[in-house]
């Protein structure tokens, strides 16, 4: 790949070291370390990289854009301004600099970040997914007739596990409430709740603009779980290392016949598909014990650290690290090209 001059956008907390010859600290305790593996492994692809920590000001992506005159932009932001579905505003930005960007567009990233419109759009398309319902904040708590327990509450725009517990799942009407209650006035979002699907979780990686391409399922396992298939990946499992010691906390090549691995992967691809993503993206699934399919989510530019699921699953499929980069960055220019 031709070197370029890139500019990687991230939040300003995570701006790692500026010396990143060497990566010396416990990756486990650093809340940067995506970062890291991205900006240190685009350098030692011979790129010029600019590291840009980015809040709530577009103006610093124009000085930027100004002075280091980039041929692409690396996007590693989740959200702006402290709102996830802000996100979008900044692709549509860099569209408007004429610049090329890492990951989704703005109309998938808008659609895939609201998972009650996401999963309308699933539905239409007959992709199965849990049945749910929004509740807003500042509004009565009256669950629909047809909505059964178990459930999981969530928030309705979050990502990275955020306000997902063990509490998350209900079984009644006053644990509903009260979780409830808790997304929208503690995390002051509003909330979802969706039929709690028990059985195996897979994630997919998928990447692409229009041929697309997916990775190896790979499959959450809890080997210390009586009832693995209740768990679920809450904001404990994701970030207290003890915990996932104690539960057996893993993921890995997903243990599934190859013919289960290609409907997982194609129904994979199809939501990827109907919810307009570009670029790179994971799809969440859970499948029952009858074998039955239900997305959970799609996550538009998900995490991309070199031992996280996705990095994982390109490398089983023979795709190093650089490569991945490099795939990503070719996606970018293509997707450019586009609009």
């Amino acid at each position: 790949m031709k070197k370029q001059r890139i500019v990687v956008l991230v939040h300003s907390s995570l701006v790692p070291p500026a010396d990143i010859k060497k990566m010396d600290v416990d990756r486990d305790k650093v809340p940067w370390k995506t970062e890291w593996d991205v900006i240190y492994y685009l350098k030692k692809l011979g790129h010029d990289v600019y590291p840009l920590g980015v809040d709530e000001n577009l103006k610093v992506i124009r000085d930027a854009v100004k002075e280091f005159k980039p041929q692409f932009v690396f996007n590693l932001l989740e959200e702006f301004a402290g709102e996830a579905f802000l996100d979008q505003n900044v692709v549509s930005y860099l569209e408007l600099l004429k610049l090329p960007y890492s990951g989704s567009n703005p109309r998938g990233l808008m659609l895939a970040r609201d998972k009650a419109l996401a999963k309308k759009i699933l539905t239409y398309h007959k992709i199965k997914s849990p049945k749910f319902f929004v509740f807003p904040k500042n509004k009565n708590v009256k669950k629909p007739k047809n909505l059964n327990y178990p459930l999981i509450v969530k928030c309705l725009n979050e990502e990275a596990s955020l306000g997902i517990a063990q509490a998350s799942i209900v079984h009644n009407d006053e644990t509903l409430k009260e979780r409830i209650e808790y997304i929208n006035k503690k995390l002051q979002v509003d909330a979802i709740a969706e039929e709690f699907i028990e059985g195996r979780e897979f994630y997919v990686g998928i990447y692409g603009n229009y041929r697309l391409t997916a990775l190896p399922v790979w499959e959450l396992f809890f080997e210390n779980s009586d009832n693995p298939g209740k768990e679920i990946f809450s904001s404990r499992a994701k970030f207290n290392l003890e915990y996932q010691k104690r539960k057996g906390i893993d993921a890995y090549k997903a243990e599934i016949d190859e013919d289960t691995e290609k409907r997982i992967q194609e129904i994979a691809k199809r939501t990827y598909r109907v919810l307009n993503l570009s670029g790179y993206g994971r799809i969440d699934m859970r499948m029952k014990a009858n074998g039955q399919i239900h997305v959970l989510e799609a996550n538009p530019n998900p995490c991309i650290a070199y031992d996280d699921e996705f990095a994982m699953s390109a490398k089983y499929a023979k795709l190093s690290y650089p490569e991945l980069l490099s795939k990503i960055i070719s996606l970018g220019h293509s997707w450019y090209d586009h609009y």
